[in-house]
């Protein structure tokens, strides 16, 4: 009972700071994505630098657009996957509600976009090297299948940061219960020293939770880092990995799946890469 009361309390507090920020998102994203959308499709052989700045943005359909765009031809692997790693999805909520220092925030984003940039230029200049010529993608293609993307909440933003804040309230409770339950029963030190005492494990484990196309895995990473569960390379791990609805939309509106399966697995290998390289270095954030 104690640790609901506890957990109960703890997310009341952030409700609050959580609606202002998904209102400040809502506004942001409708402002936005057009215009973030359209400048991705024209900018040609700087699209890494503007998807990796784009992706921090924290908005629900760009990654998604950004999938269509790759499916359709219009921009690179490397540029997709640019937007991809550098797409947090609810890590900056739930930072800034739970006070977490803007310098944090702002080291953790620019690793983020320095890693999206660096990979995704990385990705294309390998794929000229070794890449057979093959089938041309072209977005008439792409229009002549089913689109989908990243559903948008019907209302006005008012409504739609209500919606989310609910959600993502919930998620919250849940992962912050359960955490802890456990802390309480097993110990905060135990379950720190199990992923921090096998750092790689630990960073394989969460690039894999987080390519679950879900706010749940964002959320279950972010929060365990709250609790001084995770390394800061375990964190980024997890976080770079995280695409959001992205990856949902790109098997959709990719056809070819062996093309898919070669983003996915670059993705996540990238994203354990780079996080058990940030633990070797000892950065932290």
């Amino acid at each position: 009972m104690e640790a609901i009361m506890d957990t109960v309390k703890d997310t009341a507090m952030m409700v609050p700071f959580l609606f202002i920020t998904y209102l400040a998102m809502e506004w942001l994203e409708r402002r936005t994505e057009d215009q973030s959308v359209a400048l991705l499709s024209r900018i040609g052989k700087f699209g890494h630098v503007a998807g990796a700045a784009i992706g921090l943005i924290p908005q629900c359909g760009f990654s998604a657009a950004a999938a269509s765009l790759y499916s359709g031809g219009v921009i690179t692997a490397g540029t997709l996957l640019s937007v991809f790693l550098s797409t947090s999805d609810e890590m900056l909520p739930i930072f800034i509600s739970s006070s977490v220092g803007a310098g944090t925030i702002g080291r953790l984003l620019a690793a983020k976009f320095i890693i999206a940039l660096i990979s995704g230029i990385a990705v294309d200049v390998i794929a000229r090297m070794v890449r057979h010529r093959s089938e041309e993608k072209h977005i008439h293609d792409l229009c002549e299948r089913e689109h989908c993307g990243c559903e948008e909440e019907e209302g006005g933003i008012l409504h739609s940061a209500l919606i989310h804040t609910l959600k993502i309230t919930g998620f919250i409770f849940v992962v912050s219960l359960v955490l802890s339950l456990l802390m309480e029963t097993v110990g905060g030190d135990v379950l720190a020293s199990l992923l921090t005492g096998a750092p790689v494990a630990g960073t394989i484990i969460t690039g894999i939770i987080g390519l679950i196309p879900n706010c749940a895995a964002s959320v279950l990473i972010t929060q365990m880092y709250l609790e001084g569960l995770l390394t800061s390379g375990q964190l980024l791990s997890g976080l770079l990995v995280g695409a959001g609805v992205g990856l949902l939309v790109l098997v959709r509106t990719n056809n070819k799946k062996k093309e898919n399966a070669q983003v996915i697995g670059t993705l996540l290998g990238l994203g354990i890469a780079w996080g058990i390289l940030i633990d070797i270095l000892g950065i932290t954030f």
